[in-house]
């Protein structure tokens, strides 16, 4: 399988999830990498949160993410007045969501180790509460 339909099915197991939660909705953001305008992968809303949410899939026990996918995200939250969120998936773990904040700026990229989502990462149903 592609790393794209990897990245794909993992945007819409979150999305599936939001939807099986009643009082939430969800949706993917088809081309969401590829533009030139901020944006994110996953939109998700009830009546009293928004967030919009960058989905990262890993087999390593690391992830890097770029600087510029980062500024999108928080630019595009800023403009809908929601919650940036990175939603990782590390291979065999549940889903992770950590702030902007929680990642680790290198000299190209933001990084989040599997070690450091686990400290500071909360799961699906504290994300929701």
């Amino acid at each position: 399988m592609s790393k794209k339909t990897i990245g794909i099915n993992a945007e819409r197991d979150l999305i599936h999830k939001f939807w099986a939660v009643e009082g939430w909705g969800a949706l993917r953001v088809a081309g969401s990498g590829s533009m030139r305008y901020p944006s994110a992968d996953v939109l998700a809303t009830n009546k009293m949160r928004k967030l919009t949410i960058e989905g990262k899939t890993a087999k390593s026990p690391w992830k890097y993410s770029e600087k510029e996918d980062i500024e999108q995200l928080k630019q595009f939250a800023e403009l809908f007045n929601a919650e940036p969120y990175i939603a990782v998936k590390f291979k065999r773990k549940d889903w992770l969501f950590l702030t902007l904040e929680d990642l680790e700026e290198t000299n190209k990229n933001y990084m989040i180790s599997l070690e450091k989502a686990e400290m500071k990462g909360i799961l699906f149903e504290e994300l929701i509460k």
